[in-house]
């Protein structure tokens, strides 16, 4: 990690740039494997899973006898934390739920508001070097207080054709039956237009590659809605002489494993800690399985000092960070001065994984700064809102003449007409 001593504010976006990635190019490999699954259906998801998985699978859909055999395959102490981050997970997310409201505007003039589950979701759930089952539970436990009718999840096979147990256990315990062995571009190509396994979705969502990242935002292009527009994993952490060293690196080196095109912002207020931060790095680097991963991640990333508070919030604000943690002595001034970002975690005792896992938050958040106009995934991203109104004929003679005028105004007589005569009606039935 390199480090910059108070950046001037015109360099920020050159300094904090995320790793790129052409999109255009990828978006080249992409289209042609969505236009195969929309031909082709499953014949062509089985055919790209022998390219890409190396596997050739009979069946796509995983069968119940081995969905209900995936339990015996975990250790208990997997199973208990599973149901742990279930609990705390489906505790929030319950919290999130909104009541209907309904109020009388104006005399005979009511509106209303509720709350519909959007129908038909797929979930994207990778399963490669990471078989990320965390996110059945921050997908799934929303999608189903919310009353979503089909929910399909779509996750990439192992080399023998099966799908992590982990990943079948967390599905059969939150209800999801409909599971598919299909992964990368192809998944999103096979939700976003159906095929005879997959159903057709209204929204997709779920982490993934760049390929999978540039299959969902074409999926916008035909219809089909998308929690949010994603990339490579990040955080920043902004710390001071109260943090403690180690903690602030195991949480640098935790976001750095994700892959070798995530990105760690370290900012401090005095150089003697940065060094300090990345020391320790160094040090626990050493010990790490995906210790590759995370040194090639380090290399995007930045370590930054900014003795001012006011100007560290600004930068963090202007970066707008996927993930954010605080372990500042003056905590609340910095939770308070923090508009861009994506999760917060406040205090040295809250590691960003508490939220990737089992905390009750959920962890499939905005990066590469779409946290300045994006929330995470949350009870509302699996429902509609819609307004209602019923207008009594008081409530039209109060109101009819405001929406004549307003409508005469903008030259739409139509709609003007629609208001009028409803109005001569009640005037020529006394």
């Amino acid at each position: 990690m390199k480090i910059l001593i108070n950046p001037d504010t015109k360099t920020w976006n050159k300094e904090l740039a995320r790793p790129v990635h052409k999109m255009k190019e990828i978006e080249k490999i992409v289209k042609p494997i969505m236009k195969k699954v929309k031909r082709q259906g499953d014949k062509a998801l089985k055919k790209f899973a022998l390219e890409y998985d190396h596997v050739e699978i009979d069946s796509l859909l995983v069968e119940d006898a081995e969905r209900n055999a995936a339990g015996a395959k975990l250790r208990t102490e997997l199973k208990d934390a599973i149901q742990t981050a279930r609990y705390n997970i489906e505790k929030f997310h319950k919290l999130q739920e909104m009541p209907a409201i309904s109020s009388e505007i104006m005399q005979g003039v009511t509106c209303m508001r509720r709350s519909v589950a959007i129908q038909k979701v797929g979930l994207y759930i990778p399963g490669g070097t990471a078989p990320l089952f965390s996110t059945v539970l921050m997908l799934g436990i929303p999608a189903k207080l919310a009353g979503c009718q089909e929910i399909v999840l779509c996750t990439p096979p192992d080399p023998q054709g099966a799908v992590h147990p982990a990943i079948l256990y967390t599905a059969s315990l939150i209800g999801i039956t409909k599971i598919v062995k299909a992964g990368g571009a192809q998944a999103i190509a096979a939700m976003c237009y159906g095929t005879a396994s997959v159903p057709q979705v209204d929204k997709i969502f779920g982490p993934g590659n760049q390929y999978v990242t540039a299959a969902k935002q074409l999926a916008t292009r035909q219809g089909v809605a998308i929690d949010m527009p994603a990339g490579p994993s990040e955080v920043l952490v902004y710390a001071d002489d109260t943090a403690i060293p180690d903690f602030v690196a195991a949480d640098l080196l935790s976001q750095a494993e994700h892959g070798v095109d995530s990105q760690v912002v370290l900012v401090c207020p005095s150089e003697k800690f940065v060094k300090k931060v990345l020391a320790a790095v160094e040090e626990q680097l050493k010990e790490l399985p995906r210790q590759k991963i995370a040194k090639k991640a380090l290399e995007n990333s930045v370590a930054i000092v900014m003795e001012k508070m006011t100007d560290a919030l600004d930068l963090i604000n202007a970066y707008a960070p996927e993930h954010l943690i605080l372990a500042v002595k003056e905590e609340e001034r910095a939770v308070q001065g923090i508009v861009n970002a994506g999760s917060v975690f406040i205090g040295n005792y809250t590691p960003e994984a508490a939220g990737d896992y089992a905390s009750g938050t959920n962890h499939t958040l905005p990066t590469n700064g779409y946290a300045r106009s994006y929330s995470g995934v949350s009870l509302d991203s699996f429902v509609k809102k819609i307004t209602y109104q019923k207008i009594t004929a008081e409530g039209i003679r109060s109101l009819g003449p405001a929406i004549e005028v307003m409508a005469q105004h903008e030259n739409l007589e139509a709609h003007k007409r629609a208001v009028t005569v409803r109005l001569d009606y009640l005037v020529n039935r006394k």
